[in-house]
């Protein structure tokens, strides 16, 4: 068993939609990034890539590529996923928070979890995804973006 945790943050920007876990989210602000900038998704995939010994996101997919600009986390992480599989490595349990004052996530949850089950070939109830507010502190307390964090238990198969 190897075990992997996962971060990541993005300020709010008008003119941006907002993606969770590959799923638009209805909201007047989006996240500021060189690809989507789904917060949720990268911190899934670094989990993924750290219980690997895989380093980082960064390092797999760099935002100084051009040819990463603006692109759908969920491609970056059916890359994760075949990583994952030629090595060897099956997803047991991923859990996973989004924090953010705004907006409320709690129905986006089964359409995220419903996108997220086959490219990680996993059974939907090995994946949980919540959601919290940090009380009005820091930069997600004022309502200038949000943060995911992930944390992944992987098996030798």
């Amino acid at each position: 068993m190897r075990i992997g945790i996962g971060f990541d943050a993005h300020r709010f920007a008008e003119g941006r939609p907002l993606i969770l876990g590959g799923v638009r989210i209805d909201y007047h602000l989006g996240l500021l990034g060189h690809s989507d900038a789904d917060v949720l998704t990268h911190a899934i995939m670094d989990a993924i890539l750290g219980a690997m010994g895989e380093g980082d996101i960064g390092r797999h997919f760099p935002d100084t590529d051009a040819g990463y600009k603006g692109v759908d986390s969920l491609m970056l992480l059916k890359e994760v996923a075949v990583l994952m599989a030629e090595n060897d490595y099956r997803l047991v349990n991923l859990d996973a928070i989004v924090m953010a004052e705004a907006p409320k996530l709690i129905s986006y949850w089964p359409a995220i979890k419903d996108n997220l089950s086959p490219i990680l070939r996993a059974e939907l109830e090995r994946i949980n995804v919540k959601a919290t507010t940090t009380e009005g502190m820091g930069f997600i307390g004022r309502g200038e973006g949000m943060a995911a964090q992930a944390a992944v238990i992987l098996e030798m198969i």
